[in-house]
């Protein structure tokens, strides 16, 4: 890169050698251009969203698809879970909603049926020990 400072002398003080101020001004020009536009920047503003909560249930799924898990509603609940993690990620609040909602009705009957199931098994052996003695 060719640096070239040319200094300019006005007529007005040809005799006199030129300020330190007007020189550095100069070599300024010289080193990084005229200003082609003289406008004033523009600036952007964005817009963050606050954070709406939608709750996905991932938890109570995979609680109930390790734990109880009668007629699969368990794992089915842990699918519309991470669904509707899937829609909340892109955007989607209202899918995220419903996934959401259909997660908890499922994990609600996950729950209740496994209890249901899991009480007899355990009533059931007791009476049959206690009969035979």
């Amino acid at each position: 890169m060719n640096h070239t400072v040319q200094t300019v002398f006005s007529p007005v003080n040809s005799g006199q050698p030129p300020s330190y101020e007007m020189l550095k001004e100069e070599h300024e020009v010289a080193v990084l251009g005229a200003p082609h536009n003289l406008t004033p920047p523009t600036s952007t503003v964005i817009h963050i969203r606050s954070e709406t909560s939608v709750p996905d249930h991932v938890v109570w799924s995979l609680f109930n698809t390790l734990f109880m898990n009668p007629c699969c509603l368990g794992f089915i609940a842990f699918a519309y879970s991470v669904k509707s993690r899937d829609r909340k990620m892109v955007g989607d609040l209202t899918g995220a909603q419903a996934y959401a909602s259909t997660a908890k009705c499922l994990n609600i009957w996950a729950l209740i049926l496994g209890i249901l199931m899991t009480i007899p098994l355990i009533v059931i052996p007791v009476l049959i020990y206690q009969a035979h003695q």
